[in-house]
């Protein structure tokens, strides 16, 4: 028998966050002297509905007015004049000829997002899944914002993110983009691991909605229980701002 009180993924109870938790505040303080904020994956292929996922990943972004939230968010880092760094995802033609491969990286490559010439030819790029959503470009091509090497599996173990961040005195972070279970959480955990601070922005991120789950509920699971602070956009803008 159904019952019209249960929780399903894709609604609003499911994301809420627990009356009564039981893990501890950290006592975060955004911090405007040592923070920059990180976006992975401000692409097409992610955010635009003619992008090659958004059948998997439209109904999230939508729901959580992503696209708009992350522009809010560099708007927001810009006007201050603060760091603001790009970690992009770019498949090469020799990157399809690896032996072996997650479930989702399978999907990427059989969908072609992501996809490049070369990394030294911008050939076919404008426009592309690969090139940033139109609305951010200038913000992100505005020749002070670091545009990272690319990530190419999930995290930032294989760019220069770190070091990027490292070397302008940052030791906070502030986390949107795509996608919350796969690349934001993998560049989550190696940020903490890199002992950084981080914010994760819930609704400046979005996740897949496949059967086998819902990637953005999996992903806000563990937010709560990794993340410095879990915060909106506006709760993010006001303390930017205070």
């Amino acid at each position: 028998m159904s019952n019209e009180n249960t929780v399903r993924p894709g609604s609003v109870n499911a994301y809420a966050d627990p009356a009564d938790p039981a893990l501890p505040g950290t006592g975060f303080t955004l911090d405007r002297s040592k923070a920059a904020l990180v976006v992975v994956d401000p692409q097409n292929d992610f955010l635009s509905p003619a992008g090659a996922s958004w059948p998997i990943f439209g109904p999230s972004v939508t729901e959580n007015n992503t696209v708009a939230h992350v522009e809010q968010l560099l708007k927001g880092f810009k006007a201050l004049d603060l760091t603001v760094a790009v970690s992009p995802h770019y498949y090469y033609p020799y990157d399809h000829h690896w032996h072996f491969g997650g479930p989702l990286e399978k999907v990427m490559h059989d969908i072609n997002m992501f996809e490049r010439k070369g990394p030294i030819s911008l050939e076919g790029f404008e426009g592309s899944g690969a090139d940033f959503l139109e609305q951010y470009k200038p913000y992100i091509l505005d020749g002070k914002t670091i545009i990272a090497s690319p990530h190419k599996v999930y995290g930032p173990e294989t760019n220069d993110l770190v070091l990027q961040l490292r070397k302008k005195g940052i030791s906070q972070i502030v986390l949107a983009g795509m996608a919350a279970n796969l690349c934001i959480e993998s560049h989550l955990r190696e940020l903490i691991e890199q002992g950084f601070e981080v914010l994760v922005v819930r609704d400046a991120t979005a996740g897949p909605r496949v059967p086998e789950g819902d990637g953005y509920l999996a992903a806000l699971i563990n937010f709560r229980f990794l993340a410095h602070a879990l915060w909106t956009t506006e709760e993010t803008l006001r303390a930017l701002n205070a």
